[in-house]
């Protein structure tokens, strides 16, 4: 056998259907097998994967042995020359394998070889072609000055930038994510080293190949889409432990002395100020909207009361209680709101921003009628207030977008923003995919692959980059039919970043892309989209669950006259107050649904030992709830299953 692919999967079960429905395109004229080998993954991959793909050899394992140890195992299976370590999230062009292989041919001394690889919106990835780590171009890396100066031959040797991404050339580290090696070459200097769980253990091959007189490629002529960073999130605190952990462990194994010493020394300096940065990052995504907001919203009353005492109601010394009570409730008031209403969510909508304004309005004014006289102060400064507050969070937000630094929903001008390209049947598989997603107003409708024309399409496939400019398109959706990977590859790079690029294989169940290298790739599956599975709606079951006990412990001296089992009741409440319970949940554990808490009762109104309905139609019902959830439908299935509560 010539080739042997072999991928290691780990809960990407919608990257990979489309990774292999483009390797077996690029297998199709050799005598190649593609073997996955899936460390347990939690996301259905074994169910979903086996019947679309039979002729692919799938080795499960029982846990997760990290990328070394499932690659080795994949080896020990493959029969190949040729060994191709290939990630999950990546797509290759028809002639890819026989291109590398035919390279192979004509530079007998190639032990090893890599490719050019991009991103989902075309961006070269500099990974692609580096040097081995050593002290000084570590220290340019960390400086920044590698950075400041991407093609010089001194400061960035790091990602070799000196040398064009265009052209082919000997290097010294091949990426894990494509890394096609001769078998004999594996034979001589043995598989990937599996001290590393994660990361390094490529640096680690790549350096042990050259170590053995072979030369390591980086090869121009078939770029390939890596999508970067859905096996691994790359902003993540874990990812920046293991990281800086392989680089540790490769200058053990191959440096020593002073050398050893001083990469040490700079490795665990950028431990710790990547750890910093990075926690500092993930704080601000986190709390950088929310403080910039309460920010805006002091700034507003602080000028509005300025202003009135100033130039209206100069008369009037207004009490300390607006500045250290009002000011601080509304802004409370106002995250709280936005917190639930789900502004600061994924994907921006206007409607959440009036939602929230309007509540914490209501609530303060609500308030501010019920105080004494005595305390009270001008309305006047609470009403502009709000409505400046609300005019320069609005013109924040439009910066953002603009900016790029705020993702907007599908609402309103967004709703129809997306373009096909594919013939007529796919897009029908698409558009019914987008349906059962929930996205079904999304599509502005199809291009064709080619310059026929077409009575339902908008232009063809030559016409792209006037399209984006015509429409208000934010994304494209690629499918594979009537064109080839190659040539979906080749448009990527041609509106780079102009838009947000997906990529479907005709006849798979799902839709796959993602920005950059920085973010986690972005699905559609055919499956069907959960409402109760939306973080907005979660934590609106979570504050439902809340309330609805609270309301339980205060209506004690009621509840005691209509419950029969007080104890088995308010131990109920208890269990939900302690996020060990929820009032509402499934009917059965044997469905595929997202994850609820235990349940008081179930979404029959019944307690779970108590359900005497036959297995499917107890499915449906939950799938059902999950689909349909709102905090009103508990409260529907509470008031109906009241008296059993107390079970």
């Amino acid at each position: 056998m010539h080739l042997s692919v072999i991928i290691v999967n780990y809960n990407v079960k919608y990257f990979l259907e489309q990774c292999l429905h483009s390797v077996q395109k690029a297998c199709l004229h050799l005598d190649a097998e593609i073997i996955v080998v899936d460390n347990n993954s939690t996301d259905g991959s074994r169910d979903f994967l086996t019947p679309l793909f039979p002729d692919v050899k799938f080795l499960w394992n029982s846990q997760n042995v990290g990328f070394a140890k499932a690659n080795n195992l994949a080896t020990a299976n493959a029969e190949g020359e040729f060994i191709l370590y290939l990630n999950p999230d990546t797509l290759v062009p028809e002639e890819c394998f026989v291109k590398c292989l035919a390279f192979f041919e004509q530079n007998k001394s190639a032990g090893a070889l890599g490719v050019k690889m991009i991103d989902g919106s075309g961006n070269f990835l500099k990974e692609s072609k580096r040097a081995f780590p050593s002290p000084l171009t570590s220290l340019f890396k960390l400086s920044g000055l590698a950075r400041l100066f991407p093609e010089s031959k001194l400061f960035a040797r790091y990602h070799m930038g000196h040398l064009s991404e265009n052209d082919n050339h000997e290097t010294d580290v091949l990426a894990g994510a494509f890394m096609m090696i001769r078998r004999k070459v594996l034979d001589e200097v043995g598989n990937f080293d599996e001290q590393f769980f994660m990361y390094g253990e490529d640096i680690d091959l790549s350096y042990r190949i050259q170590q053995a007189g072979y030369k390591n490629f980086y090869f121009a002529e078939t770029p390939v889409i890596h999508f970067k960073g859905e096996s691994t999130k790359r902003g993540s605190m874990n990812y920046v432990r293991l990281f800086y952990k392989a680089m540790s462990l490769f200058v053990k194994k191959h440096y020593s002395g002073t050398r050893a010493g001083i990469f040490t020394f700079l490795i665990q300096t950028g431990i710790f100020f990547r750890a910093v940065f990075t926690a500092l990052g993930t704080l601000l995504k986190k709390t950088g909207l929310p403080i910039l907001d309460a920010a805006i919203i002091f700034t507003s009353f602080w000028i509005i009361k300025f202003l009135w005492s100033t130039y209206i109601r100069q008369e009037i010394n207004y009490s300390p209680n607006v500045i250290y009570i009002a000011f601080p409730v509304f802004t409370a008031i106002f995250l709280t709101a936005a917190y639930y209403s789900g502004l600061y969510d994924k994907g921006y909508k206007t409607s959440q921003l009036v939602k929230s304004t309007f509540f914490a309005a209501l609530i303060l004014l609500s308030v501010y009628a019920l105080l004494p006289e005595k305390i009270r102060f001008s309305r006047g400064i609470l009403i502009f207030g709000i409505m400046l507050s609300f005019m320069l969070l609005n013109i924040v937000r439009h910066l953002f977008i603009k900016w790029r630094y705020l993702e907007t929903s599908n609402e309103g001008d967004e709703r129809r923003q997306t373009i096909v390209v594919s013939g007529e049947k796919d897009f029908v598989a698409i558009t019914m995919i987008m349906k059962n997603a929930g996205m079904p107003e999304r599509v502005l409708g199809r291009v064709n692959v080619n310059a026929e024309e077409s009575e339902t399409a908008i232009g063809h496939i030559e016409q792209l980059p006037q399209l984006i400019k015509r429409y208000p398109v934010r994304e494209i959706i690629f499918c594979e039919n009537g064109l080839t990977y190659k040539e979906i590859i080749n448009c990527v790079t041609i509106v780079k970043n102009a838009v947000r690029n997906k990529f479907h294989a005709s006849g798979s169940n799902s839709i796959v892309g993602s920005d950059s290298r920085n973010y986690s790739g972005d699905y559609v599956a055919r499956s069907k989209i959960y409402r109760i599975d939306k973080p907005i709606n979660r934590r609106n079951k979570r504050l439902t669950d809340l309330l609805i006990s609270i309301v339980f412990i205060a209506a004690f001296p009621v509840i005691v006259f209509v419950k029969k089992n007080i104890p088995g009741f308010y131990r109920n409440v208890l269990l939900v107050l302690m996020t060990k319970k929820t009032w509402i949940g499934y009917a059965t554990d044997k469905n595929k649904l997202p994850e609820l808490k235990r349940a008081v009762i179930s979404s029959t109104s019944l307690p779970v030992d108590l359900n005497e309905l036959p297995e499917e139609s107890l499915l449906k019902t939950d799938s059902w709830y999950a689909a349909s959830y709102s905090p009103f439908l508990d409260l529907k299935i509470i008031i109906r299953g009241f008296k059993y509560l107390d079970c």
